[in-house]
């Protein structure tokens, strides 16, 4: 709870809103900053894409990345993200989208693999991460890094848009 208070403070401070689009976690990214009070002032939208096909339909992910990269990619995780920022009208858009077991693996992508994405305008921010465990304390790793990863797109990010529009 502590991470999504402080994603909540840096979101509020910096002026930005989010949308999310959540793949292996489920929504439970969404969950967590929906239990911080006044989160609509902040979260406009949380989408859950588990399948190709709402990765495509909904988020706009292209038929080329799923066929040729797969859902579970660096380039799924950046437009599923960039496609929900869209679709909401947001500032940030995260993402998540991984193989929290205990089946799915293959030789390339391993139990635990998760792609993770944070994307602004001019900014974008990806990370490959494998976590150790079940399946629900990978759930649970997923949504702390993304948390983490929005925290510090507020703050950077954030920042750097307060200061353009100050003149600088």
């Amino acid at each position: 709870m502590r991470i999504a208070r402080e994603v909540a403070t840096s979101l509020r401070s910096s002026g930005m809103t989010l949308a999310l689009a959540e793949s292996i976690t489920g929504g439970l990214v969404a969950s967590r900053l929906t239990d911080v009070p006044g989160a609509s002032s902040f979260l406009l939208l949380g989408v859950v894409a588990y399948s190709d096909a709402s990765k495509r339909d909904v988020l706009g992910v292209s038929h080329r990345t799923i066929q040729e990269r797969g859902a579970v990619s660096a380039e799924a995780a950046l437009e599923m993200a960039e496609g929900v920022r869209l679709l909401a009208g947001a500032d940030l858009g995260a993402s998540c989208t991984g193989i929290a077991g205990p089946t799915g693996a293959t030789e390339d992508k391993p139990l635990g693999l998760v792609y993770l994405a944070c994307v602004g305008e001019g900014y974008e921010r990806m990370e490959r991460m494998t976590f150790e465990g079940g399946r629900l304390q990978v759930k649970e790793r997923a949504c702390s890094r993304l948390l983490l990863m929005v925290k510090e797109a507020a703050e950077v990010y954030g920042g750097r848009g307060r200061r353009k529009g100050d003149g600088e």
